[in-house]
């Protein structure tokens, strides 16, 4: 059976937001070296196992409010730790990009039940 088939349109929004801001992530960890490589891939894969456990794993399914506030959480972390690391040249077209896909991100994440 089809799980994507049973998720409403904004659940749907949210799996396909948090994909893009994961795979961002991995390739900025691809192309970049040192520490900041092994930061990017760690914060995709993470997007990548909450969504996971949020939609598409039954063995959460009781805990799939929690497993959202955690998703709010990792992507707040994420947005205000780009603008601490990257303060004051935050105009990385890239970067606003994903901060843009986080921001809704979030927003969708509050706002469902």
């Amino acid at each position: 059976m089809d799980m994507a088939a049973n998720l409403s349109g904004r659940q749907k929004a949210i799996a396909g937001l948090t994909v893009a801001t994961a795979l961002i992530h991995i390739v900025l960890g691809i192309m970049s070296g040192g520490m900041f490589m092994i930061i990017f891939l760690l914060n995709g894969i993470g997007y990548l196992a909450l969504l996971a456990g949020l939609y598409f794993l039954p063995q959460f399914a009781a805990q799939r409010s929690m497993v959202r506030w955690a998703l709010l959480a990792f992507t707040a972390v994420t947005f205000i730790l780009y603008f601490a690391f990257n303060w004051p040249n935050v105009w990385n077209p890239m970067g606003l990009v994903d901060k843009a896909i986080e921001l809704i991100l979030i927003i969708f994440l509050w706002q469902e039940n």
